[in-house]
């Protein structure tokens, strides 16, 4: 089984930011491709930005130029930067992970526990 760890939410000031970490742990083959999702009160979950296994990088747009990801595949890990943070970024942050069990297994979503970000004055 595996477990999807995230830190370092919290609250910031407009225009501040924050570094969010996600780190997996468990017994698993692979994983794939890593990401940040967010949910706002009352709106779905949209995606923040993802990152392959070989660092290919996507971003939603609304966050572009604000945000970097990156992942440290030896740790297991995905961390996102946030710069120049908004009030419209106040969300559960969630870390998502495609996971293969063994060679051959089709890859299944695991999720994470979720980090709230407040970004307020």
């Amino acid at each position: 089984q595996v477990q999807l760890v995230e830190s370092g939410g919290g609250l910031v000031q407009p225009g501040g930011s924050l570094r969010l970490s996600c780190a997996a742990s468990g017994s698993f083959f692979s994983l794939n491709t890593m990401g940040w999702y967010r949910q706002a009160p009352g709106k779905g979950r949209d995606m923040v930005a993802t990152i392959t296994f070989g660092g290919s990088v996507n971003y939603a747009d609304s966050m572009k130029g604000r945000i970097t990801i990156s992942r440290d595949n030896a740790k297991n890990m995905i961390s996102l930067q946030m710069n120049s943070l908004k009030s419209e970024d106040t969300a559960v942050y969630y870390c998502n992970a495609e996971v293969r069990s063994h060679w051959g297994a089709p890859a299944y979503d695991v999720w994470g526990q979720g980090t709230q970000v407040t970004v307020s004055s």
